[in-house]
């Protein structure tokens, strides 16, 4: 990794919705989906999809800070999914779609506290944020086929009635951070 590249590992929820996203934005020159958080080594999508794994499904960014922010990267974390729900986004039920940020650093960690410390000041949600915060362990990438799954797959239909409508509020929303 070059030395003006960073990287930050997040799940908020299918990995897919966070892929497709930030695929997206100015700055973010990779991401790769995978596993974390758990206690099972080399899990498969099939191990951590029957929730037994202890792995969260994560995005792991690379991306250039002198673009954007970690910061940055955080508010659209917080607006891509619903960091007030435990272990489930919408459907999606179980502890790999917890919502967590996995920091890589103590600045990181920082950060991470300090915008659920404002979000909850502000009443920003309806519920207390419930996303875990916690050093990132080893990271697991996902197999291939779940790479830039959307863009490959958009009339699947999970594409469709849960991936294509957050797209459209996030690039509605951060339309001035998009490629």
């Amino acid at each position: 990794m070059s030395n003006n590249l960073a990287q930050a590992t997040i799940g908020g929820g299918c990995f897919w919705c966070v892929e497709s996203a930030f695929l997206q934005v100015k700055g973010v020159e990779k991401v790769q989906s995978g596993y974390t958080g758990g206690h099972t080594e080399n899990p498969t999508y099939e191990q951590v999809c029957r929730g037994d794994t202890g792995h969260a499904e994560v995005a792991q960014l690379t991306y250039n800070p002198e673009i954007i922010s970690y910061r940055q990267i955080l508010e659209i974390f917080f607006t891509l999914h619903d960091p007030t729900q435990v272990n489930r986004q919408g459907n999606d039920v179980g502890t790999q779609y917890r919502t967590s940020i996995f920091y890589h650093s103590d600045e990181q960690k920082q950060q991470a506290e300090q915008i659920i410390a404002e979000l909850e000041a502000e009443d920003a949600f309806a519920a207390p944020i419930v996303t875990e915060v916690s050093p990132l362990g080893k990271f697991y990438r996902a197999e291939d086929y779940h790479e830039n799954y959307f863009a490959r797959n958009p009339e699947n239909p999970y594409c469709q009635a849960v991936i294509s409508p957050k797209l459209a509020k996030f690039r509605k929303t951060f339309s001035g951070l998009l490629k």
